[in-house]
């Protein structure tokens, strides 16, 4: 595949993400145009309006369309999308394999089986729709990520350092280990708890609200503003960990700081909105086929598609099935795993 300009690249992402942002708000059960967004955006910023009382419940209804139920979702998928994305590059920079995934350090399987544990043991909070039973879900997945994420850390590290290898046999065995808990605690469910587990492990946004948005915003800026700051790093180890340490690079330094905070990306995204697979797999892939391997653009790259894939995956979820919504894991996979064995095949091709 010829590769692209990657300023070029990443300036399109920029134009394209506010489009597909536009999109998202427009599209739903009730279809609202563009002018209909501008003038409910404008008239957040106006002081009133002399309008007939029929036009200001119209536009009243698409303020709380727009601002209270879209808007919070779609900036939840930005978020998300972001996070998934740039952990996904990260990892595949560490691991040194372009089909590395960020589950490989057994953070998503540890947060599933938290999640499994906090909503069979807290059964009632959750069935009564609580803000403290949803909270609880979400600490428990959090704290499960961690937990599978350190055992992992200690099984691959040594007195001579972290081995990449072992650690991803490590959290291939913890993930393992976490699928064969979580079908315990569902053979141990009731119905009611069963179909929370499963909506659950599907990924879904439709829990969003700013409480969220805000929690999640916090860690996708923060690892927006640490990982490009390890992108010399990551390029050296490209070349092998001791050509990068020849190159000055504290190596086990690099991998406990990209591990820690992966770890913490991926815990809070599975902790917010469940699983959501092939985003932080697809997206570094087909941008590294794009642009190269150079963690300078990629990272920032990954981050805006990774961005812009889940926004428009969340919104055809809401309509595809109309007035239902299928859980936005599932359209990710659906759209994520064709497209990944058609960059399998195109690659194939080449060589």
């Amino acid at each position: 595949m010829r590769r692209l300009s990657a300023p070029l690249v990443i300036s399109l992402l920029v134009l394209l993400l506010p489009l597909v942002v536009m999109f998202a708000l427009g599209t739903g059960t009730v279809n609202i145009s563009i002018v209909d967004i501008w003038q409910a955006i404008i008239g957040l910023f106006s002081s009133g309006s002399s309008s007939s009382s029929s036009n200001f419940s119209s536009s009243s209804q698409i303020h709380t369309i727009l601002f209270d139920i879209r808007l919070p979702r779609i900036l939840l998928a930005l978020c998300l999308g972001v996070i998934l994305a740039i952990s996904g590059a990260v990892m595949q920079g560490l691991f040194r394999n372009p089909l590395a995934d960020p589950s490989l350090i057994g953070v998503s399987g540890g947060a599933s089986v938290g999640a499994s544990i906090v909503i069979v043991m807290a059964g009632g909070w959750i069935q009564s729709g609580s803000a403290l039973g949803l909270s609880a879900v979400a600490a428990g997945a959090f704290a499960g990520g961690f937990i599978a994420t350190i055992l992992v850390y200690r099984l691959a590290t040594s007195e001579i350092g972290t081995s990449v290898t072992t650690m991803l046999l490590a959290g291939i065995a913890i993930g393992a280990i976490a699928g064969a808990l979580n079908s315990l605690l569902s053979y141990f469910a009731d119905n009611d708890m069963l179909r929370q587990i499963s909506l659950w492990q599907m990924g879904n946004l439709s829990t969003a609200n700013w409480s969220r948005v805000a929690m999640v915003a916090v860690v996708a800026a923060l690892l927006v503003g640490l990982f490009p700051r390890d992108s010399r790093a990551l390029n050296a180890l490209l070349l092998g960990e001791s050509e990068a340490r020849h190159l000055g690079i504290d190596v086990q330094r690099v991998k406990r700081r990209l591990i820690v905070l992966t770890a913490l990306g991926i815990g809070t995204s599975v902790a917010m909105a469940g699983m959501i697979g092939f985003v932080g797999l697809v997206v570094p892939h087909a941008i590294r086929l794009l642009i190269g391997p150079d963690h300078r653009w990629l990272l920032p790259g990954s981050a805006l598609a990774g961005a812009i894939l889940l926004i428009i995956a969340d919104s055809l979820a809401r309509v595809v099935v109309a007035p239902t919504e299928l859980p936005t894991g599932i359209l990710t996979a659906l759209l994520g795993a064709p497209f990944f064995v058609a960059l399998l095949i195109q690659r194939r091709r080449e060589i």
